[in-house]
């Protein structure tokens, strides 16, 4: 463990004081990312949300900081702030402000813009992913500071376009490629942990391929009298079309351009993480009643969220709401497809194999059309250094009492995948706060934090010895 001790007392105490108080008002701020929201711009809530973190920002600045808001023309905003170091290595630290949609099925005391503080929880949108970001890691740098423990450089970026799939990020990148140098090691707090108990570290990343699939059979709607055993349904083409590439009885995609082999070092951390998990895995989602997951083996369970491709109907047009439901034999149906891909897929390559399988042969030739939204690769994550790994190890000892785990994530972050080949060289932390329950996305959202708190003082460990792993060997965890 290192010997460095970082204090925990500060970190805490401007959290309760002034993160939290900042946080709330955030969560008010209808900020949603472009994609749900076309016309963000002229609505004002992202300039809004990122007014208020640069005004925290700048109350709260570590001496020698530079803080920008960066816009080029037509794009999102970005806040860029760099601190000065001890060393002239550079440590990059990304986390992103723009914030999914409403999402239905929020318990009647909560909203996604209605804050609500509850025991250890902060619930509303954008909080835990990622709202919260920009504060624990400027305040892990101020924690140093305040015990004057030496630093590398250290760039923070908090993107407004990531639940978006970070389109514009890439333009940044390059705008600002002098400024950021090569970051030695980069972290990401975008991601999510498999309890409160630990420090989990995200080793993979899936990737994503979002589109539409739009059916249709005729130019409008006639009586399901008159229809029915004559038109060949939409929703009947739709099942059929979705067979082709997802087996119905299990879920798992028959489209080999969408799997790949597993390393087994992956799957060894899969075996692990669900030793620590156990059943837990399992209760953090909200089942109804009586309902079972797809497979009985939780460490099946992680790899079928980490490592292997999953379809979810996320949208559909063409239904009537129930109570406008008249017989109808409905002309066409669209539906929205998100598929997870396993972290070292093709994204590309995947995506002509799906617009292939879902338009060739049309069902009864009923015009079927499949339209590519979104390719994003995912990421796997290179060999941890023996320094980060004992950094990470003594962190998560230190200020959560237990061990450190490794697990991949089912999510994507799309920037991970590009800083990924930019640096090569890089080291990565990739954590977060999402843990059981705290539902990023969905309904009742919140963020758990305690784990917020100690997860800013393993960032502000892991930076210390950074720097002193070229001093002296850190001593082991």
């Amino acid at each position: 463990m290192s010997p460095i001790k970082i204090e925990k007392k500060f970190i805490n105490d401007l959290w309760d004081q002034s993160i939290i108080p900042t946080l709330i008002d955030y969560v008010k701020i209808p900020n949603k990312s472009p994609q749900f929201d076309p016309h963000w711009e002229e609505h004002g809530y992202m300039h809004e949300a990122v007014q208020l973190i640069m005004q925290w920002c700048e109350q709260h600045a570590y001496p020698g900081m530079t803080l920008e808001m960066i816009q080029l023309p037509h794009r999102t905003p970005l806040i860029y702030i760099e601190i000065p170091g001890d060393a002239k290595e550079t440590i990059l630290l990304y986390g992103h402000l723009d914030k999914q949609p409403e999402m239905t099925g929020w318990h009647s005391d909560l909203g996604p813009w209605q804050p609500v503080l509850r025991d250890d929880r902060l619930y509303g949108r954008g909080a835990a992913d990622d709202g919260y970001a920009a504060f624990a890691s400027l305040t892990a740098l101020l924690a140093l500071h305040r015990q004057n423990l030496p630093h590398s450089r250290c760039i923070i970026l908090i993107e407004a376009c990531e639940e978006s799939g970070s389109y514009d990020l890439p333009f940044y990148i390059e705008a600002l490629s002098e400024k950021i140098g090569t970051p030695s090691l980069i972290i990401c707090l975008d991601s999510g942990c498999g309890n409160y108990e630990q420090l989990w570290l995200t080793t993979s990343l899936r990737g994503l391929l979002g589109g539409v699939l739009a059916i249709d059979v005729l130019t409008e709607g006639i009586h399901s009298g008159a229809g029915s055993g004559v038109v060949p349904s939409p929703c009947r083409l739709l099942r059929q079309l979705i067979n082709r590439i997802e087996e119905e009885a299990n879920g798992n995609m028959v489209l080999k351009d969408l799997s790949v082999e597993i390393p087994q070092r992956r799957k060894d951390q899969a075996k692990q993480a669900a030793s620590v998990l156990e059943s837990s895995l399992v209760a953090g989602f909200p089942f109804i009643p009586h309902v079972q997951p797809e497979a009985e083996s939780i460490e099946e369970l992680i790899l079928r969220r980490t490592w292997k491709p999953a379809l979810s109907i996320i949208g559909l047009e063409g239904l009537p709401i129930l109570e406008h439901a008249g017989n109808v034999t409905i002309p066409s149906l669209s539906v929205k497809l998100s598929i997870r891909l396993p972290p070292t897929c093709d994204a590309e390559q995947a995506g002509r194999a799906l617009k292939k399988a879902l338009e060739r042969d049309p069902p009864y030739q009923a015009k079927v059309s499949f339209t590519l939204q979104e390719a994003s690769k995912g990421w796997n994550a290179p060999a941890e250094a023996d320094w980060l790994n004992q950094s990470v190890q003594g962190a998560s000892l230190e200020h959560f009492g237990q061990s450190s785990m490794c697990m991949g994530e089912g999510g994507s972050i799309p920037f991970m995948g590009m800083l990924g080949e930019k640096f090569p060289q890089a080291q990565f932390v990739i954590t977060g706060v999402l843990g059981p329950e705290s539902n990023a996305h969905g309904p009742n959202e919140f963020l758990h934090i305690p784990t917020g708190k100690k997860l800013t003082a393993c960032v502000a460990q892991i930076i210390a010895d950074h720097y002193q792993r070229n001093l002296k060997p850190l001593q082991q965890a």
